[in-house]
């Protein structure tokens, strides 16, 4: 075991002591991608609203990807951002019937996580976090996404350079963290960014990781 690898495990116990261990989850890739699309630059509660929205207005994924534009913009109104969300969960919808003939992303646990995140990656609005989140989360592949809390804090841990991309952070964890432990470690960090270790006015005094903190943050 690395020094790094070491670390990783310190911190990741010390997230479980305080968080607990997250249940891995084992969604339909459809809806998770839908789901996280939904989820762009809005928080849980107005993704879940739309989600909710979506799926008593369109009961199939083909009636969400044959509806008209309006009706869809309509329905997903909670999660912000709907003129472009709609067009953009249709054209994921419309390019994987294209390509695979149903609405369906099973064939995605015949590949391996770099064929999948290409495959995936390939699809206009779909990035490297929404990539390892099907991944991850539907299919329970190794792949680490990286959203804004995962990459404030592991950037304040000094696990990635303090400058580093969130796209290129996907690649350095994944290299770093040990892949069976994505899952929790991943939510555990969320948990951590919401709850202690915030854009602004982190608490430092009561963080569980301060002692292997690389960068104090003091409160503004």
């Amino acid at each position: 075991m690395t020094p790094d690898t070491e670390t990783i495990i310190t911190l990741h116990n010390l997230l479980l002591a305080e968080y607990g261990e997250p249940e891995p989850p084992r969604r339909d890739p459809v809806a998770t991608l839908v789901l996280t699309i939904l989820s762009q630059n809005t928080n849980d509660r107005n993704r879940d609203r739309a989600y909710e929205r979506l799926r008593a207005r369109f009961p199939t994924w083909e009636a969400v990807r044959d509806a008209p534009e309006a009706a869809l913009v309509e329905a997903i109104r909670p999660a912000g951002l709907a003129p472009t969300k709609a067009p953009r969960i249709q054209n994921a919808l419309r390019r994987i019937t294209a390509e695979r003939g149903a609405v369906t992303l099973d064939f995605l646990d015949s590949m391996s996580v770099e064929e999948g995140r290409a495959w995936l990656t390939s699809i206009p609005g779909v990035g490297p976090k929404t990539a390892a989140i099907v991944l991850l989360f539907a299919l329970g592949k190794p792949a680490f996404p990286v959203d804004t809390h995962v990459h404030r804090v592991t950037r304040r841990l000094g696990l990635i350079p303090e400058r580093t991309s969130r796209e290129k952070a996907h690649r350095l964890l994944e290299a770093l963290i040990p892949p069976e432990i994505y899952y929790p470690f991943h939510i555990n960090l969320i948990e951590h960014g919401r709850a202690v270790c915030r854009a602004r006015r982190p608490e430092c005094e009561r963080c569980v990781l301060r002692e292997h903190c690389a960068q104090t943050v003091r409160p503004r």
